[in-house]
């Protein structure tokens, strides 16, 4: 474990906290108001700080990956930016309508989405486990071979499966269906990143043609 990498990822696991947070809390105008918020910030980042010791301790190189972020596809990078514009939407939009008490769902909602979103992470928790070629940029790494085997036996982007899941159970877990009609736009965001980075996969990856043929559903069995 080097320390600069450690030193990263603490710094990039605060950035994200703080982020969160002030999209969240800022429009609310208070942060004792909010417990829904204070759940959504335990369930994303307390899981996400354990996944993060458990890489810096036994797979490091994975964590290195996970945190680099310098995207060099044209169109991952529109990408990245829609994505980052729905989150900023997505958050401040669940804060003002909890303010305003504006399309406002049960808080049965709430805890539906919190297992939801649990079980988001389960998946996610496995997929890292079985590929430790998962960057967050597209790219094929020196030495990647094609993983066809668990999850990616299933859909060949289970990754995206569970972050579709972990994103659409966000705002439900902060109550607010305005929230959710923005994160709604998640699934078509995602699904232009998967094409290009199939494109990418079949010109660099050996056996991924291959592997398409084999498993037909790139997200949702039976779906697509």
């Amino acid at each position: 474990m080097s320390v600069k990498l450690f030193l990263q990822a603490v710094f990039k696991f605060a950035l994200g906290m703080a982020a969160v947070g002030l999209l969240m809390f800022l429009p609310v105008g208070s942060t004792a108001d909010y417990p829904k918020g204070w759940l959504l910030m335990a369930l994303l980042f307390i899981p996400m700080f354990s996944a993060g010791v458990i890489m810096m301790v036994k797979n490091p190189e994975l964590l290195k990956k996970r945190l680099n972020s310098g995207e060099e596809q044209v169109e991952q990078r529109v990408v990245i930016k829609l994505s980052g514009l729905m989150f900023i939407v997505g958050f401040v939009s669940a804060g003002l309508s909890f303010r305003f008490e504006l399309a406002v769902l049960p808080d049965w909602v709430s805890w539906v989405g919190a297992a939801l979103f649990l079980t988001a992470y389960l998946i996610y928790g496995e997929v890292l486990r079985e590929n430790t070629y998962l960057s967050r940029t597209v790219e094929v790494q020196e030495g990647q071979k094609v993983i066809d085997t668990g999850l990616y036996g299933v859909v060949r982007h289970p990754m995206y499966s569970a972050t579709v899941l972990l994103f659409l159970s966000m705002p439900l877990v902060l109550g607010s269906a305005i929230s959710f009609v923005v994160f709604l736009s998640y699934p078509f965001i995602i699904v232009k990143r998967i094409k290009n980075e199939e494109e990418v996969l079949e010109k660099g990856l050996e056996g991924y043609i291959e592997y398409k043929k084999r498993v037909r559903y790139r997200l949702i069995p039976f779906v697509w």
